[in-house]
């Protein structure tokens, strides 16, 4: 079994290098299916999900190569449509290759998707939208074929929830639609602008992308291959953030940009941090014992539900008592009894979370049971005494 063992007490001082954002690097790479020939992704982090993806896309007929953490993407006589269970079922943002698929061939037939067990994740809200827009779907042996018999027509897609990937694939898909389509409660965050950017570059027609109502004017094409530079990761950056606060430490977070954070490190600052952003990142330093904070999960540009975890081991060594209310993932707070193995004093009833502070956490086994919960177990490990092991 694959094992951390971490050694409470010490204080994170220093300098860390933010990634490229993978849930930006992920929707760019399936958007390079849309141009023939060579693009240039820069920044994007060596992680398992990007070396998928790359697998996913060389498997439509591409090829991939990497140079450090540039990603070079050759789509000439890419004409692949399908994507296999074997690939897809390891990262479930595979399914944005349908939107590319669909707008450069008419048709694709993808697996249907797994992912980490925290709540329902499912994808109608992504074909509701391509039957909009003309989409014709069936399903049978586990996987999705989509056809789109006399092309794809711009609509007007209301969005029930603000969703990041369906938003993602229906502006993919809506480049080469006939006619406008627009995009009302669409997603906001910094990757679909980092995406919008990238197609723009291509040659599509894109206004409103980061505000809640997009539209896109589609074009036949063609679209050409581009050289694009990947946003740094907003989560990275928040969880280091997070773990120069849970140590009483002083950390520069190179990169960051504190515009993709103001409401997470709003929170840090109530809580006692100090913040300084800076033309080359945000410099993080709390002094001492952090005080009690309510935050809220939303959608962006609300507190981060991928920040959650991290935030609650935070308050859980703080001064007073903090509540916690997750507002986007059901199954969030499933890494509470984990905490409170350590010493930790939570209480959970439906979507709130009671987080009484403790002056320290203590040693103890604990699991980790998805990778954000994972994250927050090491930070109480950093927070606590002994040496903790994390599973």
């Amino acid at each position: 079994m694959n094992r951390l063992l971490v050694t409470g007490g010490r204080r994170l001082n220093g300098t860390v290098r933010i990634n490229g954002a993978k849930n930006s690097a992920l929707k760019l790479m399936a958007a390079a299916l849309l141009a023939d020939g060579e693009s240039v992704i820069e920044n994007v982090p060596a992680i398992v999900d990007c070396r998928t993806m790359a697998d996913v896309i060389e498997h439509l007929g591409a090829t991939v190569r990497w140079d450090d953490h540039t990603l070079i993407v050759d789509t000439t006589g890419a004409g692949g449509i399908e994507t296999p269970y074997h690939l897809v079922s390891r990262m479930r943002a595979s399914i944005v290759v349908l939107g590319p698929l669909l707008a450069r061939h008419g048709h694709a037939r993808v697996a249907m998707p797994g992912g980490c067990n925290i709540g329902s994740r499912q994808i109608d809200l992504h074909l509701k939208g391509f039957e909009r827009m003309g989409v014709a779907f069936s399903y049978e042996h586990g996987y999705l074929e989509a056809r789109a018999p006399n092309g794809l027509e711009g609509a007007v897609i209301w969005l029930d929830f603000p969703s990041v990937g369906a938003t993602e694939n229906v502006l993919m898909a809506a480049v080469t639609a006939r006619g406008t389509t627009v995009i009302e409660n669409a997603a906001r965050e910094p990757e679909i602008q980092d995406l919008a950017a990238l197609l723009v570059s291509m040659g599509a027609k894109i206004q409103g992308a980061g505000t809640t109502t997009i539209e896109v004017e589609g074009t036949p094409g063609p679209f050409e291959p581009v050289r694009h530079h990947v946003v740094p990761d907003r989560i990275e950056a928040g969880t280091f953030a997070i773990a120069a606060c849970i140590t009483r430490g002083d950390v520069l977070l190179e990169g960051a940009r504190a515009e993709h954070l103001e409401m997470a490190l709003d929170k840090l600052v109530d809580a006692g941090a100090q913040i300084d952003a800076r033309d080359d990142g945000i410099r993080v330093a709390m002094p001492e014992r952090p005080k009690s904070v309510d935050f809220v999960t939303l959608p962006y540009p609300g507190f981060p539900t991928d920040l959650q975890p991290q935030m609650m081991a935070l308050l859980s060594t703080a001064r007073g008592t903090s509540i916690a209310t997750e507002n986007v993932f059901e199954s969030r707070f499933m890494f509470v009894d984990e905490l409170n193995r350590m010493g930790a004093d939570i209480r959970t009833e439906g979507h709130h979370a009671v987080i009484r502070g403790v002056e320290r956490l203590s040693a103890a086994p604990v699991r980790a049971l998805d990778i954000r919960a994972g994250v927050s177990m090491v930070f109480a490990a950093l927070s606590g005494d002994g040496v903790i092991e994390v599973a």
